[in-house]
């Protein structure tokens, strides 16, 4: 029997029994669409998860800091004394670690603070110094603006996405955080003012008369331009919302002037607690260029006796945890397929039941033993295969419709910034159709070995 003969006859034998063909593929195509489905979830949550890293630091970075930078004072809190073992972090040690294998890029930061003043609105600015020219490096994207031209001599700021709403006029109590409302204020064109000695302006605010000896006076404010804004809205966070970016050169020239002869806050000092010479980064970012070295890195960075955090341990954890819950998830879905399959091994026998007799006419023509076996095994491929297509096809739709619904609700609003719960890729899809046709051909298998096993004589007397 010819192989197109035999797909011929499987087809046609199925669409005789019509009803009973249609509920056993409802059947597949429930247990298919609940373990594509099931799976999904784990895969969109891991997903989830890894945007939501990348996000805060990304996954082949690596934060370096000094160990140890001060020792404790008596009374428990941080002493200005310089720990002798400390190396600081330097243009020697950014030398050093672009040199480490596998190392992408090398960033250092200085991260500062300072006021920005605007009619009656204050913010306290998170400012943060890195080279012009590694902006773009870092990832950081722009809604608006343009990034410093590298080698400008005029500090201008980079400012996040989220730091309008932490301008705040507390005399009329207006404000995002107050009210809810931004206050009328446009970062790229508005002439905003900004000081960096906080300390002293608060100082000088509150009325302190003399500080070291002199005489309180209100610190310099400059007015400086405004670069760029980088995208997103007021309510999307990650590690660069809240920050202000500029030059590093540029922050390293105003802090030394404005800070002359006294120490800059976040620099270390000496064991008498005046300045030092030479101004420190605060951490330097390390570029890997794969996942797979960043743990590696991280050790060598360790033994160069600094201290290196990554996203690393967290993502490893990560993957271990939703692996769990994919296999506990996949399991879940696995039962309805396995009723499935329960239920094309009952269709397989009652349909080898009916053709008892068209089996044995066909075993007296000399039709072959395998073909039999194979004809009734296509049947339950089909059957399979039309199942785990409109299941996976159906699962596509409820992933859809899952992710719609959860991003619209308010305990899971942290998912409008991702890609949803549920991911259905396309290579789940190809294994969740062959699966249903292994499943398929798996439970009519033994039907097929007793239509192939039946005695003729016995099959054509059989009614």
């Amino acid at each position: 029997m010819k192989f197109r003969d035999m797909l011929r006859m499987s087809v046609a034998s199925l669409w005789k029994r019509k009803v009973r063909t249609i509920l056993t593929i409802l059947g597949v195509i429930i247990g298919t669409a609940s373990i594509v489905v099931m799976i999904s979830l784990g895969l969109g949550l891991k997903r989830s998860s890894m945007e939501e890293i990348e996000q805060y630091g990304g996954l082949t970075t690596i934060s370096v800091m000094e160990k140890d930078s001060y020792e404790m004072d008596e009374g428990g809190g941080n002493g200005s004394g310089k720990n002798k073992t400390v190396q600081h972090l330097d243009d020697s040690v950014v030398s050093m670690l672009s040199q480490l294998e596998h190392v992408e890029y090398v960033c250092p930061v200085m991260d500062g603070e300072m006021l920005a003043l605007y009619g009656g609105y204050t913010c306290y600015v998170n400012l943060r110094g890195v080279p012009s020219e590694m902006m773009e490096q870092l990832g950081l994207k722009l809604k608006e603006g343009t990034f410093p031209e590298p080698g400008s001599t005029e500090l201008s700021f980079i400012y996040g996405n989220s730091v309008i709403a932490d301008f705040n006029n507390d005399k009329t109590m207006s404000g995002y955080w107050y009210n809810g409302e931004l206050p009328d204020i446009d970062l790229m064109t508005d002439p905003v003012m900004y000081v960096f000695d906080t300390e002293k302006y608060y100082n000088f605010i509150w009325g302190v008369a003399e500080e070291d000896g002199q005489a309180v006076a209100m610190p310099k404010k400059y007015m400086l331009k405004t670069s760029g804004i980088l995208e997103g809205e007021i309510d999307d966070y990650d590690s660069n919302s809240n920050l202000v970016y500029c030059d590093l050169d540029n922050l390293k020239k105003i802090l030394k002037k404005e800070f002359r002869n006294k120490p800059i806050p976040g620099q270390p000092t000496t064991a008498s607690g005046k300045p030092m010479k030479e101004m420190y980064y605060t951490s330097i970012l390390v570029g890997v260029d794969d996942m797979d070295e960043v743990k590696n890195v991280q050790t060598q960075i360790s033994q160069l006796g600094f201290a290196g955090e990554s996203n690393a341990e967290w993502v490893e954890s990560m993957q271990g945890q939703y692996r769990y819950i994919q296999l506990a998830l996949g399991g879940i879905g696995a039962v309805s397929l396995l009723v499935a399959a329960i239920g094309i091994a009952n269709t397989m026998m009652m349909s080898i039941y009916e053709r008892t007799k068209e089996i044995g006419i066909m075993k007296v023509l000399g039709c072959d033993m395998r073909n039999i076996q194979a004809m009734f095994l296509m049947e339950a491929g089909y059957i399979g295969l039309i199942g785990g297509v409109i299941g996976t096809g159906l699962s596509c739709a409820l992933s859809m419709v899952i992710n719609a619904v959860m991003k619209n609700m308010d305990m899971v609003a942290d998912l409008r910034a991702t890609s949803g719960i549920s991911y259905v890729p396309v290579w789940l899809m190809l294994m969740a159709i062959g699966f249903a046709v292994v499943v398929g051909m798996a439970a009519g298998f033994f039907p097929s070995l007793r239509a192939m096993r039946l005695s003729p004589l016995a099959a054509i007397r059989n009614e």
